[in-house]
């Protein structure tokens, strides 16, 4: 049973966030988060019956701060700011990523600094776990001033506009919010700014690649291992005393990880004057997968703290004062998610490397392309190609997005972050740097097999080596299979986390020292 997850604004984790994307969880608001957001509402409410100026209260928008709007016209304001807004362009966002939105949004709503009604907060959440999930187009968002585009689509269902998902079936939102028994809400003074104004949509992307690059990187310390077995790797450079002379912690991590994988193992040896060192891919592997592990682990800590702040705009503080500020633009999580991708395309980048010393029978003294009769059969030839154009397109897409700006809306939002662009290009780099590595384990797995060593294994790397048995068999003629289909069972045993599972039942894997 999944545990109930209580937003108070403050204590959301990543791993809470996955839990709601992806299992499912149930979601409630906590008693003194419902009195913050009554106070912080009471506040927009005087503020409208004063008639006081305040920006995206009663005024226009970005460069049409200074439109004034009449009290009858406050809440036609707000539904023709999401009618507008919704400009998004793609395919749909996954439903996961839907679920992390709505509960991130939800999340920093709660903390009572966004003036919007409880009611309104919990027709959003309502939405979350009766399980309807609006259409929102993956493109469309600069990262600054908030994903207003995508944000914006988010909300349209709620008025009953646009369109959501429910059961599988893709319906106009307000049929979906009747079929799943929710009413659909008018909104009222901010309450449209309130939801679209923030970096919710590219911290809910990229909190999800951080969680993928983790077990990514758990994932390649694996598949490194089996490679130094199979190659018959030298131990040394795995010693603890080597790495606490250069005390990086993802550095240090890495070595203790493939020390517990390889524990027991009758396949790695000591140096020996016929083989002195091992290829820098099997040698440093705790320098360059401990460089991933650091980057990873300064993202997540970013991570935690977007997924527990405040990114509308205007802000309404405990003391009733209105701040128009700038904690909706993307730039603090822009730069970290463009780093979350090159530390995956460099996990990638090695694991193909080692792909290629499997399947090369000058490097590995193997059977040319691991396949029993080469000739007629080509068997792993061309899984090193793909994985190499998988590393050449991560390459391109590491290219960093946050360097990049266009200004925007009449020039008041002049130098915007592209945050959301950054951590879709970081997606997408996990889930190709994850197919490199599932090819990797899959090659050592038949390079065990065909050299017989299985029985040699280390006590990490033989659960692996047994889970991975499970769902993908060893290859001995290309007649009797479809390669794709293989790497795609490969790629489930990661996506899935069985693997995974199955080792840290025996050994335990870390990112930090």
């Amino acid at each position: 049973m999944t545990k109930n997850i209580v937003l108070d604004g403050n204590s959301l984790t990543l791993e809470d966030v996955v839990a709601v994307a992806r299992k499912n969880a149930p979601v409630s608001i906590a008693p003194e988060a419902e009195e913050a957001i009554n106070a912080s509402r009471k506040i927009i409410d005087d503020i409208v019956k004063e008639k006081r100026v305040v920006y995206g209260v009663n005024t226009g928008f970005g460069s049409l701060c200074n439109v004034s709007i009449s009290q009858e016209d406050t809440e036609q304001l707000q539904e023709n700011l999401i009618r507008t807004h919704s400009s998004g362009y793609g395919d749909p966002l996954s439903e996961e990523t839907v679920r992390a939105i709505m509960l991130i949004r939800v999340n920093s709503l709660v903390k009572g600094y966004s003036g919007i009604r409880l009611s309104t907060v919990k027709a959003l959440l309502g939405m979350l776990n009766a399980g309807v999930h609006p259409f929102i187009p993956e493109k469309g968002s600069l990262g600054a001033s908030g994903d207003l585009a995508p944000l914006a689509h988010m909300v349209l269902p709620l008025l009953g506009l646009g369109k959501a998902y429910y059961k599988g079936e893709l319906l106009p939102g307000k049929t979906a919010m009747e079929r799943a028994g929710l009413e659909v809400i008018r909104l009222s003074a901010k309450e449209g700014l309130a939801f679209i104004n923030g970096t919710t949509v590219l911290t809910a992307i990229g909190a999800l690649a951080t969680y993928d690059s983790i077990q990514l990187l758990k994932l390649s310390d694996i598949a490194g291992a089996l490679s130094l077995e199979v190659h018959q790797g030298i131990s040394s450079p795995f010693e603890e005393n080597l790495h606490t002379i250069r005390p990086q912690s993802g550095q240090l991590a890495t070595a203790r990880n493939i020390r517990r994988l390889i524990e027991g193992s009758t396949l790695i040896g000591e140096a020996t004057p016929d083989h002195v060192q091992d290829p820098y891919t099997l040698r440093c592997i705790p320098q360059i997968h401990g460089a991933s592990k650091d980057t990873v682990a300064y993202v997540k800590k970013k991570v935690e703290i977007e997924i527990n702040s405040v990114t509308d705009n205007p802000i309404i503080t405990h003391e009733g004062k209105v701040i128009s500020g700038g904690n909706f633009h993307g730039e603090p999580m822009a730069q970290p998610f463009d780093f979350l991708g090159i530390d995956a395309s460099e996990i990638g980048n090695v694991s193909e490397r080692r792909v290629e010393r499997l399947v090369n029978t000058q490097l590995s003294k193997l059977p040319s392309f691991l396949v029993k009769y080469p000739g007629l059969n080509s068997g792993f030839m061309i899984t090193q190609y793909a994985c190499a154009s998988l590393a050449s397109e991560n390459k391109i897409l590491a290219h960093p997005a946050s360097v990049d700006s266009i200004p925007s809306c009449e020039n008041q939002e002049d130098f915007v972050s592209m945050g959301t662009t950054a951590a879709r290009t970081a997606r997408d780099i996990v889930d190709n740097s994850k197919r490199i590595v599932a090819t990797e384990i899959m090659a050592a797995c038949q390079a065990l097999d065909l050299s017989e060593r299985t029985s040699g294994l280390g006590k990490g790397t033989k659960p692996a080596y047994e889970t991975f048995r499970k769902a993908v068999d060893f290859i001995e003629h290309d007649k009797d299979i479809e390669i794709y289909d293989e790497l795609n069972k490969a790629t489930e045993t990661l996506t899935d986390d069985s693997l995974l599972e199955a080792v840290e039942k025996e050994v335990s894997l870390d990112i930090e020292f």
